[in-house]
């Protein structure tokens, strides 16, 4: 693959503003990572993938920081972890997410339709990328595969990030092409070995950890090759105060966009050391 990858985890709707405040803040200071050649995005990080590739990065940090009108504020609660974390104990990784997404379908959640309006608001018309490789991760409720939707699936954006997106037990599977899709994030927080093979890979991971230690960030960017450089960024005590206990609460999302933006002062000189091997 060669070239640089920027891998965006999972983190919620505050998820999202933290990483734009981050990826705005850094490309202010000179360091712009959105010219990736390779963007991996799972979860929230697959709304500020499809994003960052479609419209110029500070346009998208403004964004978050309007009044969230079109969002519905949610909670994953204390049964939807539980249920989770008794998954992660199925030996084989398949059929722990198969377990997870058995569990998605049997919920009781919102109309499908109302949810992918509330992403298309969120992305606001944009498309694949025709340059850049976007790569959005997805997990089928059935039988737990892990999926890559690219611009060559022939799905919509919209739907690829829905179906990311689609947190088990708070927000409906989505359907695409007769299949139904869950959370990218039930695979791994930021799923960092998809980036397997680029030059330079940096992940903004507002979440690092997951029940299967397969799935966590660090086991993932330890397995990339030899000689591939390689960074983490997560959040930092000032961030994770913004952004409180509820991930998915929209009413934090600004604050949590500034706290990434003020972030991305501290982080540009270890940022371009690795991004461009100074």
């Amino acid at each position: 693959m060669g070239g640089r990858a920027l891998v965006l985890g999972g983190g919620g709707v505050t998820g999202v503003a933290w990483e734009l405040g981050i990826l705005a803040g850094l490309a202010e200071a000179g360091v712009d990572l959105t010219g990736a050649d390779v963007v991996v995005g799972t979860s929230a990080g697959s709304v500020v993938g499809a994003l960052v590739t479609g419209v110029d990065v500070a346009e998208a940090y403004e964004r978050q920081l309007a009044p969230p009108t079109t969002e519905r504020p949610a909670r994953v609660g204390l049964g939807v972890l539980l249920r989770f974390a008794s998954a992660a104990l199925v030996r084989d990784a398949q059929r722990s997410r198969a377990r997870v997404g058995a569990q998605a379908l049997a919920a009781s959640t919102v109309p499908e339709q109302v949810r992918r309006d509330i992403i298309a608001a969120r992305l606001g018309g944009v498309d694949w990328p025709a340059e850049q490789r976007l790569l959005i991760t997805a997990v089928a409720a059935d039988d737990g595969e892990l999926v890559v939707f690219d611009r060559n699936r022939g799905v919509s954006l919209v739907d690829a990030v829905a179906a990311s997106c689609a947190v088990p037990g708070v927000w409906p599977p989505i359907t695409i092409n007769g299949r139904r899709y869950i959370d990218g994030g039930v695979a791994s927080p930021a799923n960092v070995d998809l980036a397997a093979g680029a030059d330079v890979v940096v992940v903004l991971a507002p979440i690092t950890a997951s029940f299967r230690r397969d799935g966590r960030v660090a086991a993932q960017l330890a397995a990339l090759p030899a000689g591939t450089r390689r960074l983490v960024v997560t959040t930092d005590a000032a961030a994770r105060r913004a952004i409180g206990r509820n991930v998915l609460d929209p009413a934090r999302r600004a604050i949590a966009a500034r706290a990434g933006r003020a972030q991305a002062a501290g982080l540009v000189s270890t940022v371009r050391s690795v991004w461009e091997g100074l």
